[in-house]
């Protein structure tokens, strides 16, 4: 498979170092002194006590890598705007885009049914250009369990988890997304297609919304979160406020909130990314997270004061720091 990472970041970078040494031809979106690292040294994966060392084609200007079987995006939510329309040159009439970032991807007002049906999502795109830009058909939804940070350009250290989740809009267990699964397992990683990628996506907002926010808040790690009392609760206030805005659109889970609170502090002492953003001084993941659940709320009659009162602390927090309008 020809592959290209866009934002090969933490995650992007994990990913590509194994899909390359399981034979892939990888190449690389990346900007800054990361590139640089990487077109210099190659990138370095720490995982489980050992590096490994991948030299991969890189660049921050999609015409230099040509057509791809498949465009892995993993950059983050405020990157995709500026991004997204200059993917052209890897795009041809077969290539796949596969989203495999945090929060609602502009897409997911596809295939899901209800008052959402046909309407796009103005927290993740405003003004439709990421609808424009990517042909739906050609989309696959990629929900990541994985934990990684760059602790320095051209360098990725993996933490915890390895399970790529990837399903079609129309729910629909295509020959791509079996190919995918098994490229990741064939990896050394666990690839899985899903028959409901929409389910797995909310699953996953929910973890990054209950205790990404805390986290942001009250700088406390995944494992913090899980063994306080009062965060727990707290988090599960929000979780209460998120399950009845997915109930209106048909999201519904049989986790409970425990579950999920647990299955996030089984990271162990991690940081969430967007913890890593403020902390690093990078444009943070708030819209995409959060904001658009506030919106999904508002378009169902569902009243979220948990929610609104923490974004609003999150978004006092970010715009405190300079990252955030």
């Amino acid at each position: 498979m020809r592959i290209c990472i866009v934002g090969a970041g933490a995650i992007g970078g994990f990913l590509g170092v194994r899909l390359a040494v399981a034979g892939h031809d990888v190449s690389l979106i990346a900007r800054g002194a990361h590139l640089a690292a990487i077109r210099a040294h190659g990138v370095h994966l720490v995982m489980s006590g050992a590096t490994t060392v991948v030299s991969l084609a890189a660049s921050d200007n999609p015409a230099d890598l040509g057509r791809q079987d498949y465009v892995i995006l993993t950059l983050k939510a405020p990157s995709l705007p500026s991004l997204v329309p200059r993917l052209g040159p890897l795009l041809g009439g077969e290539t796949t885009v596969v989203t495999a970032m945090n929060g609602l991807p502009w897409w997911f007002y596809n295939g899901i049914g209800g008052p959402l049906e046909v309407e796009p999502l103005d927290a993740v795109d405003p003004d439709g250009g990421l609808a424009a830009a990517v042909d739906p058909a050609s989309i696959v939804g990629c929900v990541v369990h994985a934990g990684a940070s760059v602790p320095e350009p051209g360098v990725v250290r993996h933490a915890a988890g390895d399970h790529f989740i990837f399903g079609e809009p129309s729910h629909v267990v295509t020959a791509r997304v079996r190919a995918l699964a098994a490229a990741v397992t064939d990896a050394g990683l666990r690839g899985e297609a899903s028959d409901n990628i929409h389910r797995e996506i909310w699953l996953k907002l929910l973890g990054n919304l209950s205790m990404g926010t805390i986290s942001v808040l009250t700088g406390a790690t995944l494992r913090n979160i899980g063994d306080d009392r009062n965060l727990r609760a707290a988090a599960a206030m929000l979780l209460d406020e998120c399950r009845a805005v997915g109930a209106r659109f048909g999201l519904t889970l049989a986790m409970t909130n425990d579950a999920r609170i647990d299955l996030g502090a089984a990271l162990g002492h991690f940081r969430p990314s967007i913890l890593q953003d403020l902390e690093a001084g990078r444009p943070m993941e708030i819209d995409a997270v959060i904001t658009v659940v506030a919106e999904l709320g508002r378009r169902a009659g569902v009243v979220t004061p948990v929610l609104d009162m923490v974004l609003a602390l999150v978004q006092g927090r970010a715009r405190l720091a300079g990252l955030y309008p």
